[in-house]
């Protein structure tokens, strides 16, 4: 189980957001990179970033700070999504030294987009599914459609997607424990890996996904218990590593 640090991005600075708000936003740092080092010197071994004000308005806006973030760490791989809404900004990122770039509304609005990307960039592209009951979210988590989370997810693994991140948007920022069996349904259902993201708080969420790790769940995003102190990087990550070695 890898351990995801995520830095949210709003107006140049690193932020976290509950359930999604643009209007509840906490800033926790001024400097984007140097947390992001803050992160890599915990054990980090990859990086979500996401542009929030590129997911509301449909087009990077920070993408010059993730740029500066990939520049610092070029042997890191790096997860970026919001605002993607076209090939060439898929390029301009792997260009910068992203390793994956992360196709949220676009894959819902005009799926065969992944598709297109998934033949022009194979391996790199990355769907992210936000649901709240079941159904998936849109516009930054503004819009819920009548789309089926698992009915997509199924579409985009035949696209050939790299993996599929699921945020359970009413866990999110409300450190109140990962969605352990949304995210099984959803991991159950399809064959790429699944990185589970919302509401990861505590040493418990992190023993729980463990646990259910050979179903398909890979990875968990981290964001507000890092940057509050109820989990830390290092003694989580040790703790998924030895119960891998255990299993293994």
């Amino acid at each position: 189980m890898l351990l995801i640090p995520a830095i949210d991005l709003k107006d140049g600075r690193c932020v976290r957001l509950r359930q999604g708000d643009m209007e509840d936003v906490t800033v926790f740092s001024d400097d984007p990179v140097e947390t992001a080092s803050r992160w890599v010197e915990a054990g980090a071994r990859r990086l979500h970033l996401v542009d929030l004000d590129g997911a509301k308005r449909g087009e990077p806006v920070n993408a010059e700070v993730i740029h500066r973030i990939a520049e610092r760490h070029p042997d890191l791989p790096i997860q970026v999504g919001g605002g993607i809404r076209d090939a060439d900004t898929v390029q301009t990122y792997l260009d910068a030294g992203v390793q994956y770039v992360i196709i949220g509304t676009k894959a819902v609005s005009a799926p065969h987009f992944v598709n297109d990307l998934c033949l022009e960039f194979p391996g790199h592209i990355i769907v992210g599914l936000d649901a709240r009951g079941g159904k998936v979210a849109t516009e930054g988590w503004s819009k819920l459609s009548h789309h089926d989370v698992v009915d997509l997810a199924r579409r985009f693994e035949d696209d050939g997607v790299a993996a599929i991140v699921y945020t359970d948007i009413s866990r999110d920022g409300m450190m109140q424990g990962v969605n352990v069996e949304a995210t099984v349904r959803l991991a159950q259902a399809v064959r790429v890996p699944v990185i589970a993201s919302g509401g990861v708080s505590t040493m418990a969420d992190v023993e729980a996904l463990c646990a259910v790790e050979e179903e398909g769940i890979e990875a968990a995003i981290v964001g507000r218990a890092l940057y509050e102190g109820t989990l830390d990087l290092a003694e989580a990550q040790a703790f998924a590593d030895r119960y891998a070695e255990r299993g293994a």
